[in-house]
This record gives C-alpha cells, sequence and structure tokens, in this order.
C-alpha cells in the first residue's frame, strides 16, 4: 500500500541521473529494482565520494556541469551545496546515520576494539592502518589518533587511502587494519568485520538526499528520495550496515 502511494499520479517514465557516494551505496543498490520496478522510472547512477578533489567527487561532478536529479551524500557536504544554491534546500532529506567500523584479513585474528583502551591498542599494535578519504577517514586522520592520545605513534604507519574500498586493501594483506564506514566494510570479500569502534570515539555521518537546483527531473528526483527515506526502505538500509532514520516523508 504505501509503494502505491508513493508512485500514484500517473507520470510518466523518467531516466533519472543520481549521483550516489559510497556508504548509502550498498542500501541503494538493494532498493534501486524495487524503485525501478515498482515507478517505470529508470536510474542512471554515477558514484563517487562527497569531497575531495578526485574528479569522481560529486561538487567535482556538479561544477563540470554532469546533469544529476537526485544527489545522495554525507550530510554536511550536501549542505555546502544547498548554501551554494547548487541543491533545492526544500529536497534535502536525511536517510541513514553510519557508523565508523573496523576489518581484519580473513582468517586473521581480531582485535577488541569494543572499549576506548581496546582501540588504542590496536592501533598501536598495527603495523599498518588505512582509513578512507571520506568523511570518516578526515574524522580519523584529524580527531580520532588525536583523542586516543596516539597521534605520533602511529603517523607513520598510517594511511589515508584515494577512491577505493579501504577493506579491499585489506584483504589483499596490504594493510593490517582498515577503517571505514560499516556500510562500505561489509560488502568486501577477503576481510573479516571486527566490530564498530566504541561509542566514545565515534564520529556519525548522517547521509542525505537532495535535488540539484538545475536537475531536468526535479519531481522524479524528489519520488525517489521519498522512496528511500520510506518505511519500505528500512530493513534494505538497516541489513547494508548503516543505522535507520525515523523520519517523516516530505
Amino acid at each position: 500500500m504505501l509503494v502505491i502511494a508513493l508512485f500514484s499520479g500517473g507520470a510518466r517514465a523518467e531516466q533519472i541521473n543520481v549521483m550516489n557516494s559510497g556508504g548509502f551505496s550498498a542500501a541503494y543498490k538493494a532498493l534501486a529494482p524495487g524503485f525501478e520496478q515498482a515507478s517505470g522510472d529508470t536510474l542512471n547512477t554515477a558514484w563517487g565520494p562527497s569531497m575531495g578533489a578526485s574528479p569522481e567527487a560529486i561538487p567535482n561532478r556538479l561544477q563540470r556541469g554532469e546533469a544529476a536529479d537526485v544527489v545522495i551524500m554525507v550530510g554536511y557536504a550536501l549542505d555546502d551545496l544547498i548554501r551554494q544554491g547548487k541543491v533545492s534546500a526544500d529536497s534535502r532529506q536525511d536517510l541513514a546515520d553510519s557508523r565508523i567500523g573496523m576489518v581484519v584479513k580473513s582468517g586473521a585474528a581480531k582485535p577488541d576494539i569494543s572499549t576506548m583502551d581496546g582501540l588504542r591498542q590496536a592501533l598501536l599494535n598495527a603495523r599498518s592502518i588505512a582509513y578512507s578519504d571520506s568523511a570518516s577517514g578526515v574524522y580519523i586522520e584529524s580527531k580520532l589518533f588525536k583523542l586516543l592520545g596516539i597521534e605520533d605513534q602511529v603517523k607513520g604507519k598510517a594511511r589515508m587511502i584515494q577512491k577505493i574500498p579501504v577493506a579491499s586493501l585489506v584483504a589483499q594483506g596490504e594493510y593490517e587494519l582498515g577503517f571505514q564506514q560499516v556500510s562500505e566494510l561489509l560488502p568486501v570479500s577477503g576481510v573479516d568485520f571486527a566490530g564498530k569502534i566504541p561509542e566514545q570515539a565515534q564520529s556519525i555521518t548522517t547521509f542525505a538526499a537532495g535535488v540539484p537546483s538545475n536537475a531536468r527531473h526535479p519531481e522524479a528526483g524528489r519520488k525517489l528520495i521519498r522512496y528511500l527515506a520510506s518505511p519500505a526502505a528500512q530493513d534494505a538500509i538497516r541489513d547494508s550496515g548503516l543505522d535507520s532514520l525515523s523520519s517523516s516523508l516530505r
């Protein structure tokens, strides 16, 4: 009944251009077929981080004039685009919260990182540490190491990874510990999930969606956002490693 309500109105089918960042990717991939089947629309998706200097980063794609009807990205990066007038403020919708977790190579011992002391010791004992170039990695590099009082000790063995999933390098044995948002770690084979970092050390990232100001199909974009925020989407969101939000639909 909810799906019928979301897609009632007899609007013609559209191709919706979506730009999506890594943390929401697994949930989006699980939900996209159901949306396309129920709505009749098709989704054309470009992937890239929410920030950074890479050409694939969503702000850089928009700056180049790439077409988008929906952007899905870290909430505070989306807010920057709203302030710049590139995304319509009234289209903004929170979708899910994301926490940081850790992986090791499959079969390797999993350090207990459930406490601050355990996390600190795991980082000190590790031969090498990898973290992403998006929101979680920026937090780890700029704040977490300082919070744990180990910034100098890990400086020579910790590295920010550009563009590719951190867990893939852990799976290959290039790094002993890998940190990223849980939803980006779980889909990667060849690693074992060790757990989330302690709540006292967490940086919770909210993923949100919005419609660019120059979207070609803004109403179709809003329809997709309503679907991604709907109660029907929450199981897929939780299964992907994200934390579901209870939010009212716009």
